[in-house]
């Protein structure tokens, strides 16, 4: 399955010298595998979150099968999350034989309902993982009241939250540790799959680095299994270094945007992004939500302008979950909010001319609902 990245080719253009040197820089070392360029990434990207540790991973989805399995996660333990997320969330806490339990989200903000969690906590609960959606921040002040009262580590899926902070706290510091992706739709994405765990706790990090490479802790010998083959490429992690320091920058694009879209469709009836008290939202993707959602893209598809809608299907209902036995219904605002939601074009070097291409055909929809 193949996925078109908005803003590829822009940015692609506006960096290819940058990208090119990197690839050239790590191919000429002729250290291909666990190198000089994830070692100092790593570093790096710990440092820009102020936490100890960082470990590079293969993608977004196993740094949170690793990060599980790090603070002792396993078969028959039940993990707390939403719905309302990709699949790979859900996937990844399915991998290392939990169970996810679900709360609902909040209709404004779409993020988790932290005062649902501690009614949804059990005997077999283990951990609590907090989506940080969309470009912003779960309320962590509240939910990190719910995990020290019931001794439970926190996960962060930050995959969608590059930079994002909350009352000065930047996403991916408030938790036990933290999983990132960095997809190349992602606020900070690779030039294909990679990923990243993070941690200030020493024996965290020492499993993850066993994890990621097959439970090993001497070249052969494994000590913990199941291991995996889980280690970021080192052309990817050099790429992704040189794009960390650019990372205020398409963080200053995306909130740009952002504004332009605010502006330009204030007077529509189109319910637009709502940002939490205290968060710094990051805009990794701008969803609206509109009750005739579906009727809107096929007006625009017409006019060529693709939108994509994150997400279609609420994880519960999807045929790969059945085995969870959710009932549809049991999250009513999760399910409402996916027959609504859609987004608009978000990338940092999205032109003016693009932006009011789509924010005009878009009001000469709405005009005509």
């Amino acid at each position: 399955m193949t996925q078109y990245v908005w803003g590829y080719l822009d940015e692609y253009e506006n960096e290819r010298a940058d990208i090119l040197a990197a690839v050239d820089e790590v191919f000429r070392s002729g250290t291909l595998v666990l190198g000089p360029s994830v070692a100092a990434f790593e570093r790096e990207f710990a440092a820009y979150h102020g936490v100890a540790h960082g470990v590079g991973v293969d993608n977004g989805t196993n740094a949170i099968v690793l990060g599980l399995r790090a603070i002792g996660v396993g078969a028959g333990d039940e993990v707390i999350t939403v719905s309302n997320t990709a699949a790979p969330t859900v996937v990844a806490i399915d991998a290392v034989g939990a169970t996810p339990v679900f709360v609902d989200v909040h209709e404004d903000t779409y993020l988790m309902r932290v005062d649902q969690v501690e009614a949804a906590i059990t005997e077999r609960t283990r951990c609590l993982l907090p989506v940080h959606l969309y470009g912003q921040c779960v309320d962590m002040t509240a939910l990190e009241a719910v995990a020290d009262k019931h001794g439970l580590p926190i996960l962060e899926d930050c995959a969608q939250a590059h930079g994002a902070t909350q009352r000065g706290r930047i996403a991916g510091s408030m938790g036990l540790a933290a999983a990132f992706s960095f997809y190349p739709t992602k606020v900070l994405g690779a030039y294909g799959d990679g990923g990243a765990t993070i941690t200030s706790d020493e024996t965290v990090d020492a499993a993850l680095r066993r994890l990621r490479y097959y439970g090993m802790e001497k070249v052969y010998h494994v000590v913990e299994t199941p291991g995996y083959n889980s280690r970021l490429d080192e052309v990817q992690a050099e790429i992704l270094r040189r794009k960390l320091t650019r990372l205020p920058d398409y963080l200053a694009g995306r909130r740009a945007v952002a504004d332009r879209y605010r502006e330009a469709l204030s007077d529509t009836d189109l319910v637009q992004p709502a940002t939490a008290e205290g968060n710094d939202h990051v805009y990794y993707v701008y969803v609206v939500r509109h009750p005739r959602r579906d009727r809107i893209i096929a007006a625009l598809k017409e006019r060529d302008i693709h939108l994509n809608i994150s997400y279609p299907w609420p994880v519960h209902v999807q045929e790969g979950f059945r085995h969870l036995g959710v009932e549809r219904g049991s999250l009513p605002v999760t399910e409402r909010l996916a027959g609504e939601i859609f987004s608009l074009p978000m990338y940092p070097s999205l032109s003016r001319g693009a932006q009011d291409k789509v924010v005009d055909a878009l009001r000469d929809v709405l005009a005509t609902l």
